[in-house]
């Protein structure tokens, strides 16, 4: 009895040590962006953990002041250690679900600005939109159409209102009554062409079959980094823009 007790606990420190062993290994030598337990870098490619460490910036609805304060000051300094000029919005309130908190304001910086700029947005949405930036777009953009984007054109970030536009109670609230949200209408490259999901969605438009394979490659990279990507194949409502927003559902179309 006492001997097999005995071996019972050297096999249980056996396993503790290679447990240990491979997270060690692990560690050592898989990628940052795969490992949750490591920060996140906007620099890095998307890996597997890098949704989750961006979902740790989020906030819940019923978020303390002083919560709202210490995760939003964590968020905005991974923003800037990523060279975006970042600054803390008011919060709003314009009544019912339209409730703004923790919001932020890209100002410049490294990043390729929105147009209209100046965009009150939650701040792990603007995280999403840097990695976006980083590791969808611009690639893209020079891998398919040659040249880089001088700008991403946009309808806006906020706005008070449910899905859809709808006066209907039994609608839910649009992720952008929460400043959560980001319409992409299109961009504008650096040699002044335009690519527009108006116009180039179905690859009948100005810029051709290249210009929508840039927009497609743009929806499927921004499934990578946002919860939510809507584009003109989900419904007649979206066929001028990509929807992009940080919704706790996920939806990719």
């Amino acid at each position: 009895m006492k001997r097999d007790f005995a071996d019972f606990w050297n096999l249980l420190w056996e396993a503790a040590l290679g447990v240990c062993a491979a997270f060690a290994l692990l560690n050592a030598f898989a990628p940052d962006q795969d490992l949750p337990w490591k920060p996140l870098d906007l620099n890095h490619p998307i890996g597997q953990a890098t949704a989750a460490k961006v979902d740790d910036f989020e906030l819940t609805r019923v978020a303390a002041p002083e919560e709202v304060t210490a995760v939003t000051d964590a968020c905005m300094r991974i923003l800037r250690e990523a060279g975006v000029t970042v600054e803390r919005a008011e919060d709003r309130d314009d009544g019912g679900f339209c409730v703004v908190r923790g919001a932020v304001r890209i100002t410049g910086g490294d990043i390729t600005p929105l147009a209209p700029g100046g965009l009150v947005m939650q701040c792990p949405l603007a995280v999403r939109y840097v990695i976006w930036d980083r590791q969808v777009l611009q690639p893209a953009a020079e891998e398919i159409l040659g040249s880089k984007v001088a700008r991403v054109d946009n309808y806006g970030s906020y706005a008070c209102r449910r899905i859809y536009n709808s006066d209907r109670p039994q609608d839910r609230p649009s992720e952008h009554a929460r400043a959560n949200a980001l319409d992409v209408a299109g961009v504008t490259l650096e040699d002044g062409r335009t690519v527009s999901v108006a116009n180039d969605w179905t690859g009948t438009g100005p810029a051709g079959e290249p210009g929508q394979r840039f927009l497609h490659r743009l929806r499927q990279g921004g499934c990578r980094v946002f919860s939510t990507v809507l584009s003109p194949d989900y419904n007649a409502a979206h066929r001028d823009h990509l929807h992009v927003d940080g919704a706790p559902r996920g939806l990719c179309r």
